[in-house]
Formats: C-alpha cells, structure tokens, sequence
C-alpha cells in the first residue's frame, strides 16, 4: 500500500501541473486531531478549478492515481439523486487498498466551501482563495445540547415505532418489523444515547460518523445491550431485540431528562410496554395454536 506522504504528493504534483486547479484541499478524518489513524481513512481531497467542464467531459486524468477496483461518481447516477449541486467527485478504491474521495469544486464556490465544515486542511492555495484558515477542529461534529422539546419528541417518536415493531412480528412480517426497528426506533435510540454522552462530556466530543465511537463513551452494560439490540433473523430474536431495546432507550432517556431538569414520558412508556407484551402474549398463543394444529 502506497504511504500516506506517496499519496498526498500524487494528489499535489497533478494539481501543480494543471493550471485549472487553483487550490487542493484536505478534508474529512484525516484533518481531524481527535479520530484514530488508520491504514483505511479516506483521502478526502478537493480540486478547486477553474473549468468543471475539462475535466468532467474526460475522466482519464484520475487513472494518474493509480490501477483501481472500482471507481463511482455519484454525481452521474441515475438511481441516486445528486447532492453536490455544481459540483462533481469521484469516488476510488485502489489495487492497493487506498481509497480516495476526490471532488471538483469550482473556483467561485471558494468562500461557500470555506464555511462548511471546520475539519478542512489547506494542501495548495495558487491565488490565496483561502486566508487565514484556522487549525482544523471537528467542533461542528460535536453533540449538540438537545431542548426539553427535542427530547419529548424522541421519546414518542421511539414508542410509537415501537408498536409497528410488535405489529409486524405478530402478523409475521419480519422484513416489516427489522425496517421500523432499524430504521426508526434505533435512530432514536442512538440520538439518546449521542445526548447523554453530551451532557457527561460537556457537549465537547464528536461520536463519529454512525455513532463508530459511541463504544468507548458508553459503559459496558450500556453497550452489551446495545448490542443486544441487533437481533438475526428469527421472530423470537426480534422480540427479545425490541425489549432490550426499550429497556435501553427507557434507562437513557430517564437520565437525560434528569440533566436537562425535564420531565421523561413515563406513562407514555408505561402504556406502550404493557401494549407491547400483550401483543407479545397474543403471538406465542397464535404461535401455539399453529403447533397444536400441525
């Protein structure tokens, strides 16, 4: 694998060969003083040029960087919407393991781009388009304070879900009740358990990009049972998932509100767990009744 030094100068000596770019900067983890170093941090690097067009219209000059595995432009695809308005990146994993997210800005996005995110380095600046920069800081990344009602909405939005979950297992539509437990109910969880890592840490910290460095703020019978939460794929599994689950999200969300000085909806809770080993109760008779039946 080629060294972090041979890949920035890649990067560096095509962009001082090009008078189209006018400046390269460094973004994403590699800026950040407080994420872990790795062999698999991207290189997340930016061309801000003077013609989009030269360099779109002939993607040949990023085979400069090296034999690839696969290569996306996610800006050219027709299932994915883009996001990047003007902007087009180029997304690569080389045959030596280094990937590199590579984007085109143009020029006059200069000062746009600059107020975006603070974990930004400047590699070359041709024209000085960006003074002054300061010392990169992941500080926008950090947990933000939740208001008492941020965390009300939490809450229902949790419990409410909560009862999809122990509907589709009754019904016996598992690819329903995985969907509205991973994607609805475990981002609640998460955001939960983000803002009480907050308050212990003076909402100073960053937990990473899906939550990958929640492990070490968290104790460890908080995150056995959070992995608890990730059930395979038998019904039996899912139901003891949801109830992990709630346990969980019930003990974090108590003592979160207890820092904010607010009110935890408890009979909100309590109406909802009841509800939901009734339903429990009615699928095993169900599941019963089938054995009894065969």
């Amino acid at each position: 694998m080629r060294s972090e030094r041979e890949m920035m100068e890649l990067f560096l000596n095509f962009a001082r060969e090009r008078e189209q770019i006018r400046a390269v900067t460094l973004e994403g983890s590699r800026t950040n003083p407080n994420a872990p170093r790795d062999v698999f941090q991207d290189y997340d690097i930016s061309y801000h040029v003077t013609d989009m067009a030269l360099f779109i219209d002939d993607p040949s000059w990023i085979d400069r960087f090296g034999e690839r595995i696969i290569l996306q432009t996610p800006e050219d695809m027709a299932l994915f919407p883009s996001e990047l308005g003007r902007r087009f990146s180029y997304l690569m994993i080389f045959t030596d393991g280094n990937k590199a997210d590579l984007t085109l800005i143009p020029l006059d996005e200069a000062e746009e781009y600059r107020k975006e995110d603070k974990l930004m380095q400047v590699l070359l600046d041709k024209d000085g388009v960006f003074p002054d920069v300061p010392p990169s800081s992941d500080e926008d990344h950090w947990v933000k304070r939740p208001s008492a009602e941020f965390i009300a909405d939490c809450c229902n939005e949790f419990w409410m879900t909560s009862t999809y979950v122990a509907k589709g297992l009754w019904r016996k539509e598992i690819l329903f009740a995985l969907e509205h437990l991973n994607s609805i109910m475990r981002p609640m969880l998460l955001k939960m358990i983000e803002w009480r890592v907050g308050f212990e840490t003076g909402f100073s910290v960053s937990i990473g990009k899906c939550g990958k460095y929640l492990e070490k703020y968290m104790s460890e019978r908080d995150w056995r049972q959070l992995m608890a939460t990730y059930p395979g794929g038998a019904y039996e599994n899912v139901w003891t998932a949801l109830f992990e689950m709630t346990e969980l999200f019930r003990r974090t969300a108590a003592d979160v509100a207890g820092r904010l000085n607010c009110e935890y909806a408890r009979e909100e809770d309590e109406k909802v767990t009841e509800y939901l080993l009734r339903v429990k109760a009615w699928a095993n008779e169900a599941e019963e009744d089938r054995g009894a039946s065969r």
